[in-house]
């Protein structure tokens, strides 16, 4: 796949298209699915100001959507965080979840159990390989999944009450990570209604109902209900590249 996403941000004048091509399986494993290109424009009159990484750019703002869906949406004492697969997101969320958030235990999952031992001995702070999913998700408090699964990999029954789950794979309104009964039996927030209804197929497949947006939450006019099981079905949004693109490169001007 090759996507295109602009977006325009006059709150922060800002200007940009990501580039992000996706290939599903590649047998050179050491090449990432995702790669992405970020350019920004002058808005006033759309000279090309820079090229940005954009892999390093979808990683970490996508991770930073996770943190302050979890920051809103955990239980007040969230003891275990579980990582179901050991990609760039998973990494990119470890990072921003310990840094951000105290966890007694941190768990991975991941189909090829190689990568996630690469990744407990790479990551900063103590990781458990676990060697099944279920076995990562018992118990744990907050769940992010980052795989590249076309069926549910999670399932509703293993799942703690009250927990919190960042679905952030299963981009494609035919491919899932999560089942029937996780979704229909949690309260689910999305960063896009229009975005979901069309390209999430866990929630196009499962029929469960879009409780609110991220952003409706964050301007207060919906509550979190971090007491309940929660869902944040994460897709990208173009306007996430913008503001950290412009970020970045505001910071990279004044240091110029």
């Amino acid at each position: 796949y090759l996507g295109v996403m602009p977006a325009y941000s006059a709150a922060d004048d800002a200007l940009t298209t990501k580039l992000v091509t996706f290939y599903e399986h590649l047998k050179d494993s050491s090449v990432p699915s995702h790669q992405a290109t970020v350019l920004l424009f002058d808005p006033s009159n759309g000279t090309l100001k820079a090229v940005l990484d954009g892999s390093v750019i979808t990683a970490k703002r996508t991770a930073a959507v996770s943190a302050i869906a979890t920051k809103l949406l955990m239980p007040a004492s969230a003891e275990v965080l579980c990582i179901l697969g050991a990609g760039v997101q998973a990494y990119s969320h470890y990072d921003i979840f310990t840094e951000l958030f105290t966890f007694k235990e941190v768990r991975i999952w991941n189909r090829t159990k190689e990568r996630a031992v690469q990744f407990a001995s790479a990551v900063g702070g103590p990781v458990r390989v676990c060697a099944s999913a279920q076995e990562a998700v018992t118990g744990a408090d907050v769940i992010v999944t980052v795989t590249m699964a076309t069926t549910p990999i999670l399932f509703g029954d293993w799942v703690k009450p009250g927990a919190h789950i960042n679905a952030v794979g299963a981009s494609r309104p035919d491919w899932r990570e999560l089942d029937d009964e996780l979704m229909k039996n949690s309260v689910l927030f999305v960063d896009s209604r229009d975005a979901a209804l069309k390209e999430s197929g866990d929630v196009i497949l499962s029929g469960a109902e879009i409780f609110a947006e991220l952003g409706e939450v964050l301007k207060g006019t919906k509550p979190a209900l971090p007491e309940k099981t929660t869902v944040f079905k994460s897709l990208g949004m173009a306007v996430e590249d913008t503001v950290a693109a412009k970020f970045v490169y505001d910071a990279w001007s004044a240091g110029n």
